[in-house]
């Protein structure tokens, strides 16, 4: 029996994606969780063999908590369930630590697939996203200056090429302006920029808004 645990800050999507694994006889839905505080109790009491995983959640985001499950040495494979176009984000949860990357909007036959193959150990992609690492390996290095930023990195460089104010993004994020301040400088340093204007130019041209 495949053990698996949903971590998703939305109750309703969750009791979607128990309804859809619930269908598979040797899938349990074994602990469920809302935030990263309660995925590292969920995982404390409950061992599992698969992680379920959001990306966009309050306070540690999804991508973080995927840094941290490697760093912290976790035995869990994660397989990353989201609402974020797969050009975005899949290759940064792959290279993260995710053993796989599945649209919310994909077929419920295709959530069932992905865990039994992340469960054995290999890595579960859409044709789409095996088709983006082909593509990836003959792109120069000096073009993929935004892998190197963090979630909080890009969530901010985004918003901020969409209009939104430092304030506005810090309501969004749930963290204080000076704060998002600081993610914004990183992702000017990191991206060799000097202000919004040359974000937003950055945003546009690699099609990450």
């Amino acid at each position: 029996m495949i053990k698996v645990v949903l971590c998703d800050d939305h109750a309703v999507v969750r009791r979607g994606i128990r309804d859809t694994i619930s269908e598979a006889v040797d899938i349990q839905v074994v602990g469920e969780a809302g935030s990263y505080p309660e995925l590292r109790e969920q995982l404390r009491k409950t061992p599992c063999d698969v992680l379920v995983l959001d990306l966009n959640m309050p306070g540690r985001g999804g991508l973080e908590v995927l840094v941290a499950l490697r760093e912290e040495g976790s035995p869990v494979k994660a397989l990353v369930v989201s609402m974020y176009p797969e050009d975005q984000y899949a290759i940064r949860c792959l290279r993260a630590g995710a053993r796989g990357y599945l649209n919310k909007a994909g077929e419920p036959a295709e959530m069932i697939t992905a865990i039994r193959t992340v469960q054995q150990g290999r890595k579960y992609v859409t044709p789409d996203v095996a088709q983006m690492l082909v593509d990836n390996l003959s792109v120069p290095e000096n073009e993929e200056l935004h892998a190197s930023l963090s979630e909080r990195e890009m969530q901010t460089l985004q918003k901020i090429a969409s209009g939104r104010k430092l304030s506005e993004i810090a309501e969004e994020l749930m963290l204080s302006p000076k704060t998002v301040s600081v993610y914004r400088a990183r992702a000017l340093e990191k991206l060799h920029l000097a202000n919004n204007a040359e974000l937003t130019v950055y945003a546009i041209r690699n099609n990450l808004v």
